[in-house]
């Protein structure tokens, strides 16, 4: 599913809420779970899961092609670790 997907749904499923709002309130909820990561903070969406922001430290990795060592910086990634609600709706015991 993608954004305009949902909006979509959210749409349908929301007869009085006009399409227009009903895209500012999901940019909205992903810009802030954006901003949170951004800052360092951990998001959790109870039964969904937590969304939080990994550092991966400096490290020498080897270039495919040429087997050459390259540097490659420390950096930060964005990680997600599923609810026990959606993990277990995934492996059909709910």
């Amino acid at each position: 599913m993608i954004r305009s997907e949902l909006i979509q749904l959210i749409a349908d499923e929301n007869p009085h809420l006009f399409r227009r709002d009903v895209e500012r309130i999901v940019n909205t909820v992903f810009d802030e779970i954006i901003d949170a990561m951004a800052r360092g903070d951990r998001v959790e969406l109870r039964g969904f899961g937590a969304f939080s922001v990994k550092k991966r430290d400096a490290r020498t990795g080897r270039n495919p092609r040429t087997g050459e060592a390259v540097s490659v910086d420390q950096k930060h990634v964005p990680f997600f670790k599923t609810g026990k609600l959606l993990r277990d709706r995934l492996n059909g015991d709910a």
